[in-house]
């Protein structure tokens, strides 16, 4: 008998252990349960509290991790405006060089693109797209290009087309993700390029079933204020 009832407080002990834990869990952060926990009950709580820690969804640290981990979509100055003109690059057979209105007081962007495999010229004149309005400006083989054309494309990036905004939209509208039209900031570029905000966003930028441009679900599609950003021909489909 008195096997049993030391058998039976061990096993209340316990159970007492590891209801503190999980009290003591949701309220403290895990450096002082653990420190509280062992003063309360001794070295074998610690047993209990790493138990406690292990339990999925209810860590702080958990919680901040998973926040850190979705990278700040508003950091990129994603603009809509219409290519005014567009030519082969003359030192480049891949090349597009592109002259690109965006609103500014400075006048039109040159940008340079990739896309001579995979659009016409003709299909580019006067077409509305979205650019990546900042971006450091880089020399494309003897040709600064001051923003990036955004495009979709499939897995093995044989198919290739610039995502398209609706006609009445004005040049130079930023575009925002969500019903939420208000945004942080955009990035300078150099803040652009030294944070990798751009490489940390892109992997969640896609196509949705309908063509739709979203980020990282379909809950966040790319708008404007006359709609949403579209491919035509890619759904499902990568946007770089």
């Amino acid at each position: 008998m008195a096997m049993l009832a030391s058998s039976m407080a061990t096993t209340a002990r316990r159970v007492v252990t590891i209801r503190a834990a999980r009290s003591f869990q949701q309220v403290m952060p895990f450096q002082q349960q653990r420190a509280t926990l062992c003063r309360s009950f001794g070295k074998k709580t610690q047993f209990a509290v790493y138990a406690a820690e292990a339990t999925p969804g209810q860590s702080e640290e958990g919680t901040q991790k998973t926040e850190e981990e979705i990278p700040d979509v508003s950091k990129l100055d994603i603009r809509v405006g219409t290519i005014l003109s567009a030519e082969d690059h003359p030192e480049a057979d891949s090349l597009y060089v592109e002259s690109i209105d965006l609103g500014e007081e400075e006048g039109p962007r040159t940008i340079v693109s990739g896309l001579k495999k995979y659009v016409s010229l003709e299909d580019l004149a006067g077409r509305k797209v979205l650019v990546l309005a900042n971006l450091k400006a880089r020399n494309m083989r003897g040709i600064k290009s001051h923003g990036m054309l955004l495009c979709a494309s499939n897995s093995d990036h044989t198919e290739v087309e610039p995502l398209s905004a609706p006609a009445d939209v004005p040049n130079g509208e930023r575009v925002f993700f969500g019903d939420d039209q208000e945004q942080g900031d955009a990035a300078l570029p150099n803040q652009l390029q030294k944070k990798k905000f751009w490489e940390k966003c892109q992997p969640l930028l896609k196509t949705d079933a309908s063509g739709v441009a979203t980020f990282q679900n379909e809950s966040n599609p790319m708008m404007t204020t006359a709609g949403p950003v579209k491919a035509t021909r890619l759904f499902n489909a990568t946007i770089s």
